[in-house]
């Protein structure tokens, strides 16, 4: 699947075992610009470090997989966890969060 979608903030590594570790990705999704959607997803193993490049107002092309697995806790209950796992991303563009404000030294016409 894939999304365009703008950065919000990159997680650090987290190290789960010896052999996993993770790191989370947090998005602004806005199909309909009035209710924008902030999304989680997850990238895990080598995957991890390819998100030191991004920023926080990075507009990217994100593609992933979306993954589920159903587990049974110790009193017999089953839960569904859902995981949105990148698989690769490409930046198209930035926007600086002062991008509008004018630069002090510049000249105005009033």
């Amino acid at each position: 699947m894939e999304l365009k979608c703008k950065v919000l903030r990159v997680g650090q590594t987290e190290v789960v075992s010896d052999k996993f570790k993770k790191r989370e990705l947090i998005v602004e999704y806005a199909e309909n610009p009035a209710y924008p959607q902030t999304l989680k997803f997850e990238a895990s193993q080598d995957k991890c470090d390819k998100l030191d490049s991004l920023k926080a107002g990075d507009e990217i092309n994100l593609s992933f997989n979306l993954n589920g697995r159903e587990w049974t806790d110790k009193t017999g209950k089953v839960q569904v966890f859902n995981t949105l796992a990148i698989w690769k991303f490409e930046v198209v563009g930035t926007s600086s969060p002062n991008q509008s404000a004018p630069d002090p030294g510049e000249n105005l016409p009033f």
